[in-house]
Protein backbone atom coordinates (compact mmCIF):
# COMPACT_ATOMS: atom_id res chain seq x y z
CA UNK A 1 0.00 0.00 0.00
CA UNK A 2 1.12 3.03 -1.56
CA UNK A 3 1.04 5.64 1.78
CA UNK A 4 2.83 9.18 2.60
CA UNK A 5 3.60 10.92 5.90
CA UNK A 6 4.17 13.94 6.65
CA UNK A 7 6.74 15.46 9.78
CA UNK A 8 8.63 18.66 10.55
CA UNK A 9 6.32 20.88 11.43
CA UNK A 10 5.46 22.98 14.30
CA UNK A 11 5.46 27.31 15.59
CA UNK A 12 8.32 29.55 14.63
CA UNK A 13 8.62 33.41 14.79
CA UNK A 14 8.50 35.09 11.70
CA UNK A 15 12.00 35.51 9.85
CA UNK A 16 12.57 31.98 11.10
CA UNK A 17 13.20 28.75 9.21
CA UNK A 18 11.68 24.69 9.75
CA UNK A 19 12.17 21.67 7.43
CA UNK A 20 9.40 19.75 6.39
CA UNK A 21 9.54 15.60 5.64
CA UNK A 22 7.26 13.62 3.52
CA UNK A 23 8.70 10.06 3.09
CA UNK A 24 7.05 8.10 1.02
CA UNK A 25 6.41 4.13 1.67
CA UNK A 26 5.25 1.28 -0.25
CA UNK A 27 4.95 -0.07 -3.90
CA UNK A 28 6.69 1.84 -6.42
CA UNK A 29 7.02 4.79 -4.30
CA UNK A 30 10.15 6.09 -6.11
CA UNK A 31 8.21 6.02 -9.73
CA UNK A 32 6.09 9.27 -8.47
CA UNK A 33 6.70 13.21 -8.38
CA UNK A 34 6.13 14.55 -5.32
CA UNK A 35 4.43 18.28 -4.60
CA UNK A 36 3.92 19.82 -1.28
CA UNK A 37 0.49 22.24 -0.68
CA UNK A 38 -0.79 23.66 1.95
CA UNK A 39 -4.28 24.86 2.99
CA UNK A 40 -4.87 27.88 5.28
CA UNK A 41 -8.02 28.42 7.08
CA UNK A 42 -10.54 29.32 4.59
CA UNK A 43 -8.65 29.84 2.18
CA UNK A 44 -8.23 27.22 -0.96
CA UNK A 45 -5.40 24.15 -0.82
CA UNK A 46 -2.49 25.74 -2.77
CA UNK A 47 0.46 23.94 -4.73
CA UNK A 48 3.90 25.72 -3.59
CA UNK A 49 6.22 23.29 -4.85
CA UNK A 50 7.10 19.97 -6.64
CA UNK A 51 10.02 17.94 -7.39
CA UNK A 52 10.06 15.25 -9.90
CA UNK A 53 11.15 11.48 -9.54
CA UNK A 54 15.01 12.14 -10.36
CA UNK A 55 14.68 15.14 -8.54
CA UNK A 56 15.51 17.44 -11.48
CA UNK A 57 13.57 20.54 -12.68
CA UNK A 58 11.75 21.65 -9.30
CA UNK A 59 8.66 24.15 -9.76
CA UNK A 60 7.68 26.49 -6.90
CA UNK A 61 4.50 28.88 -6.50
CA UNK A 62 5.80 32.54 -6.57
CA UNK A 63 5.10 32.94 -2.91
CA UNK A 64 7.55 30.91 -2.15
CA UNK A 65 9.93 31.31 -4.79
CA UNK A 66 13.68 32.37 -3.02
CA UNK A 67 12.58 30.98 0.72
CA UNK A 68 11.49 27.74 0.10
CA UNK A 69 13.86 24.70 -1.21
CA UNK A 70 12.67 21.15 -2.44
CA UNK A 71 14.87 18.32 -2.53
CA UNK A 72 14.75 14.46 -2.66
CA UNK A 73 16.78 11.78 -1.41
CA UNK A 74 16.12 9.07 -3.27
CA UNK A 75 17.40 6.14 -1.53
CA UNK A 76 15.68 7.28 1.62
CA UNK A 77 12.05 7.70 -0.42
CA UNK A 78 11.73 10.82 1.38
CA UNK A 79 11.05 14.72 0.03
CA UNK A 80 11.86 17.54 1.54
CA UNK A 81 10.59 21.26 1.85
CA UNK A 82 13.12 23.69 3.41
CA UNK A 83 11.41 26.87 4.28
CA UNK A 84 13.62 30.27 5.81
CA UNK A 85 12.61 33.59 6.23
CA UNK A 86 8.93 31.97 7.05
CA UNK A 87 6.19 34.71 7.04
CA UNK A 88 2.51 34.90 9.31
CA UNK A 89 1.31 34.72 5.34
CA UNK A 90 2.94 31.00 5.54
CA UNK A 91 1.03 29.60 8.09
CA UNK A 92 -1.13 26.42 7.35
CA UNK A 93 -1.52 22.49 7.36
CA UNK A 94 0.85 21.16 4.92
CA UNK A 95 0.65 18.41 2.97
CA UNK A 96 2.57 16.02 -0.02
CA UNK A 97 1.25 14.74 -2.64
CA UNK A 98 2.40 11.90 -5.15
CA UNK A 99 1.73 11.88 -9.03
CA UNK A 100 2.81 9.05 -11.13
CA UNK A 101 4.31 11.25 -13.83
CA UNK A 102 7.90 11.52 -13.98
CA UNK A 103 8.13 15.50 -14.39
CA UNK A 104 5.84 17.62 -12.46
CA UNK A 105 2.80 18.41 -14.30
CA UNK A 106 1.78 21.91 -12.54
CA UNK A 107 -0.46 21.80 -8.95
CA UNK A 108 -3.74 20.58 -10.38
CA UNK A 109 -5.30 18.86 -7.28
CA UNK A 110 -7.09 16.27 -9.33
CA UNK A 111 -3.65 14.42 -10.64
CA UNK A 112 -2.24 13.59 -7.23
CA UNK A 113 -3.80 10.55 -6.17
CA UNK A 114 -2.07 10.36 -2.71
CA UNK A 115 -2.04 12.43 -0.11
CA UNK A 116 -0.55 12.32 3.24
CA UNK A 117 -2.46 13.36 6.95
CA UNK A 118 -0.44 16.63 6.96
CA UNK A 119 1.78 18.83 9.11
CA UNK A 120 0.77 21.91 10.69
CA UNK A 121 3.01 24.91 10.36
CA UNK A 122 2.05 28.26 12.67
CA UNK A 123 4.38 31.09 12.06
CA UNK A 124 3.80 33.83 14.98
CA UNK A 125 4.89 37.74 14.22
Amino acid sequence: QFQLVESGGGLVQSGGSLRLACAASGRSAEHYSIAWFRQAPGKEREGISCISVSGENPIYADSVKGRFTISRDIPKNTVYLQMNTLKPDDTAMYYCAADLHYFCQGFSISQYNSWGQGTQVTVSS
